[in-house]
């Protein structure tokens, strides 16, 4: 069988409850006085009594204070016969209220005997004491005691049944909490067999067998005691169930008792309890009771596990499609990634043929102006010929110059066309990145590139952006600096801003290129050393996304190195924007 049950508490019997166990022995009768003749009498008058095939057990005491530990002792006491004049002249009266207070024994039946009655009122005593008879010991011969003490068991027997009965009921409803609490059939059967042990006071093997209404298929599902080595092949599990359909429960017979119920969801349920002793009435009722709450727990476990099975398969779905989308995303970020470049590309390929076309396009218009100056020396009829040609340069010069024009501000417009997605990056790492990118341009024209970078400068910023920008700060560094010249990059922390600067040997900056350095296809008075070509876009893009970021760009037109020097301040980021 398997093992793997949810831990329930033994099954306890508390000092209550014990004192109400099922009796097969002798009724316990307390003779409480300090005369020994009167213990001796009442035993010699009981030896022959019976109720219910049941004599009684007497136990003896002679104080009051002897009488208390007595009851306490024994607290499944049936009678008391109390005498009332003991150490003191009240000394039963006052036991009798601590057997009711001290030791909240409200069932025991307390027969007051009194030898001198004047001393205790009847009436008084009976209602300020809660005893439940008051004998003179001159009147209680043999039978009237036999009398009285037969009515006083019988009233006893009654008030244990229904303290029974109240027990049992409080404990269906702890234990049917309990049962509710459990998360697996298993683990709630073998609740079952425990509660019951409990609830009935007994200590006997079960097992609990589950047949489902889908299929009609049998499960043993806990066992308990002498069951546990039970072979299943030798249990009629169909036999019993069919004789329990039939016939219902059967706890009240001698032998093996048996419970059986049906669930709201179909599904049958059999208990087999092996307790040799017959069951009480008010032990059948309690289970009837115990066994209309199991249905329900057994159908709020198979609630339970449907519920859970659907969820692990809810999550298990929303697992493979988040990675289906990241997967999606993953891929949709690349091409992005790829259109963005190849846009770039195509505006810097436009950028380029666009402004290199217009000085041709200009040389033209002003050569087609000298020709038509030259063209008015000639005689009119070459001449008209001649400047009808001249004209259709013009025209088609013209024309190609508005195409120019065109291309120029489309590309302009996708150039400045610019968003940044901020994220918290490392300043130094991205310089770094850029300075391998342009390690080798700046090698091929034997340049020497030095990098300077403080570690773990934190910003937010867009790290695409920002490499772009220190990118044309770089290239144009190494595109200006002549071969064999010094290239240096740094990145530092100023106070609450991050410094990156760029400077080379270069021919440096005159004053009239500082005052147009950002403008649009601006051409500086320095020349490409290597024959590059230049757009003159990238400083006008590096202003735009550094004032994107909220910070600055510096510019010195003799740096350290002799020649340009180009710093972006940009914020660092705090702990508090963080």
């Amino acid at each position: 069988m398997s093992t793997d049950y949810m831990t329930f508490a033994p099954p306890t019997i508390s000092d209550e409850r014990s004192a109400h166990f099922p009796q097969t022995g002798a009724w316990k009768l307390a003779v409480i006085d300090d005369d020994q003749a009167v213990h001796d009498g009442t035993r010699y008058a009981l030896r022959n009594y019976r109720l219910n095939g049941r004599g009684f057990q007497l136990l003896s005491a002679h104080s009051a204070a002897e009488g208390f530990g007595l009851l306490r002792d024994h607290p499944d006491t049936a009678i008391v016969l109390l005498d009332v004049v003991m150490e003191s002249e009240d000394a039963g009266l006052k036991l009798a209220r601590r057997i009711r207070e001290d030791l909240g024994n409200a069932l025991v039946r307390i027969i007051l005997r009194t030898g001198q009655p004047g001393q205790a009122p009847e009436q008084r005593i009976v209602v300020d004491y809660d005893i439940n008879d008051f004998k003179a010991k001159t009147e209680l011969t043999a039978e009237r005691l036999f009398t009285t003490l037969t009515a006083s068991l019988r009233s006893y027997e009654q008030l244990r049944r229904l303290d029974d009965t109240r027990l049992g009921l409080e404990m269906i409803v702890a234990s049917a909490a309990a049962l509710y609490d459990s998360r697996c059939l298993k683990a709630l059967a073998k609740g079952v067999l425990i509660q019951l042990n409990a609830l009935l006071e007994i200590d006997c093997g079960g097992i609990l067998v589950l047949r489902e209404a889908a299929d009609g298929v049998h499960s043993i599902l806990a066992s308990t005691g002498p069951f546990l080595s039970l072979d299943p092949a030798d249990l009629d599990v169909a036999a019993h169930f069919a004789d329990a359909s039939q016939s219902g429960h059967a706890f009240g017979a001698a032998g093996p008792k048996r419970l059986y119920l049906r669930t709201n969801g179909g599904s049958e349920i059999l208990v087999l309890l092996d307790a040799p002793n017959a069951l009480t009435p008010t032990q059948s009722s309690l289970v009837q009771v115990f066994a209309a709450k199991l249905g329900v727990a057994f159908d709020n476990v198979r609630l339970t596990e449907s519920l859970a099975r659907a969820n692990a398969d809810l999550e298990r779905r929303v697992q493979e499609r988040t990675a289906e989308l990241a997967g999606a995303n993953e891929r949709l970020e690349a091409q992005g990634a790829q259109l963005k470049r190849v846009n770039a590309f195509k505006n810097d390929i436009l950028g380029t043929i666009a402004h290199d076309l217009k000085n041709p396009l200009a040389v033209i218009l002003g050569r087609t102006e000298m020709m038509s100056t030259l063209v008015a020396d000639l005689p009119e009829e070459p001449a008209a010929a001649i400047g009808l040609q001249i004209g259709h340069v013009r025209t088609a010069a013209q024309r190609m110059n508005r195409i120019v024009d065109r291309s120029v501000a489309d590309a302009m417009a996708d150039a400045f066309d610019i968003s940044i997605d901020r994220r918290h990056v490392d300043l130094a790492a991205i310089v770094r990145a850029v300075t391998d990118l342009n390690e080798g341009l700046a090698g091929a024209k034997d340049q020497v590139l030095e990098v300077d970078l403080e570690p773990g400068l934190p910003i937010s910023a867009d790290p695409d952006r920002l490499m772009e920008a220190v990118d044309n700060l770089m290239s144009n560094a190494v595109k200006y600096t002549p071969a064999g010249g010094r290239i240096r990059v740094s990145a530092r922390r100023f106070g609450m801003e991050a410094l990156v600067c760029v400077a080379d040997s270069g021919p440096g900056l005159k004053p009239e290129d500082v005052t147009r350095l950002f403008g649009r296809f601006q051409r500086l008075s320095a020349q490409p050393t290597g024959g590059e070509s230049s757009t003159g876009l990238g400083l006008s893009i590096v202003r735009k996304i550094v004032d994107l970021h909220g910070g600055r760009i510096d510019i010195e037109e003799t740096g350290p190195l002799g020649g340009a020097s180009f710093a972006l301040a940009l914020p660092l980021r705090t702990k508090a924007k963080a």
